[in-house]
């Protein structure tokens, strides 16, 4: 069986560091804690944590990329379990004209970098 692709922007495997604060119904902060992205697009990130999240828990979160740190408002839009972690769908709610750059140059080296690989004898073709 095959899964369907629901995304609307491709991603690519990426991974950094980032920070988190749950946020509750009304806005409040709840927990703090660290993640790392397993990957990226101009839309959202999935995020690796030890903690389940359950659908549409909101969070903020400043993730580095390369020399730059996005602070961005996500929801969660999926979760499972990996290896003994959890693995979360983010959609971004509130990200920067700057931080929407940010990802918007990352993701676009990553698929040149791709199309690189996929191009060359031997390369990582999907």
């Amino acid at each position: 069986m095959t899964k369907r692709e629901q995304r609307k922007f491709i991603r690519y495997d990426s991974l950094h560091l980032l920070d988190y604060l749950v946020l509750d119904k009304e806005g409040n902060p709840g927990t703090y804690s660290m993640g790392r992205t397993i990957d990226v697009s101009i839309d959202g990130l999935k995020l690796e944590t030890t903690t389940l999240f359950e659908p549409d828990t909101r969070m903020l979160i400043t993730v580095g990329i390369e020399d730059d740190l996005v602070d961005l408002e996500g929801r969660t839009t999926h979760a499972s379990p990996l290896d003994g972690r959890y693995v979360s769908g983010i959609t971004f709610l509130k990200i920067s004209k700057e931080g929407r750059r940010v990802f918007t140059k990352y993701t676009e080296a990553f698929r040149q970098r791709k199309q690189e690989l996929e191009g060359e004898p031997g390369g990582a073709a999907e």
